[in-house]
């Protein structure tokens, strides 16, 4: 349950914050939708209070969980570069779309480390960018610090 208030990630979309809860009457039935409005683009989006388990709605991550994030983001494993680039393209979007702030990290460095090697497509950095940006607001906002900041924490754990 979310509060007036508080902030909350919807997959794929970045963190917003829940400006209000509203009874809707649709259908011949009263259903309780939470208004969320996304920081990024300052969208507004209602979401079913019932759908919130399906849609992947979740709280920021805790700080205490961020080192977590950053063992992901350290990782070096083997990136494949057998499959073709759409496919990967899908793979990466899939995870995205978990709404996982572990997954996106680890799309954010799998792309990161497959374009030391090799140029990326322009689907697979848009996809970097998204994941970037996705991973930089939520940590930015949970540890309360700058984007800026983050965004230099990241460049220094592929730069390392």
């Amino acid at each position: 349950m979310f509060k007036i208030g508080d902030k909350a990630v919807y997959p794929a979309h970045g963190v917003g914050v829940v400006e209000g809860i509203e009874n809707r009457h649709i259908s011949g039935s009263t259903k309780t939708f939470y208004i969320l409005r996304l920081l990024e683009n300052e969208t507004t989006i209602m979401i079913p209070q019932e759908s919130v388990q399906s849609v992947g709605l979740r709280e920021v991550i805790a700080r205490r969980d961020i080192p977590a994030v950053f063992k992901v983001l350290r990782q070096r494993v083997p990136v494949s570069d057998t499959q073709t680039w759409n496919r990967r393209h899908r793979e990466y979007m899939d995870k995205i779309r978990t709404g996982s702030v572990y997954e996106i990290a680890a799309v954010l460095r799998d792309l990161y480390l497959l374009k030391l090697d090799k140029e990326l497509s322009f689907g697979e950095r848009k996809v970097l960018d998204t994941a970037r940006n996705l991973l930089v607001k939520e940590l930015s906002i949970s540890q309360r610090i700058r984007a800026e900041k983050v965004e230099q924490q990241i460049e220094n754990i592929f730069h390392a």
